[in-house]
């Protein structure tokens, strides 16, 4: 039983690692792709409109 039991934590523990993978490289492949757009435009940053002042904003990196 004790078996079974760790063999479950493993399994799910490997799939909490997984998902935080696929996420972690979802956001690496979408920032690269970004930046390819920068590059091929020749811009310095997206800008953004800020809801609350309506005024346009380079986007930060967190973003």
């Amino acid at each position: 039983m004790a078996q079974l039991i760790l063999l479950l934590l493993l399994v799910g523990g490997g799939m909490l690692l997984y998902r935080r993978f696929v996420a972690d490289a979802e956001k690496l492949s979408a920032r690269s792709k970004q930046a390819e757009r920068e590059r091929e435009t020749g811009a310095t940053g997206t800008l953004v409109k800020d809801p609350e002042t309506g005024e346009y904003r380079v986007k930060r990196e967190g973003e």
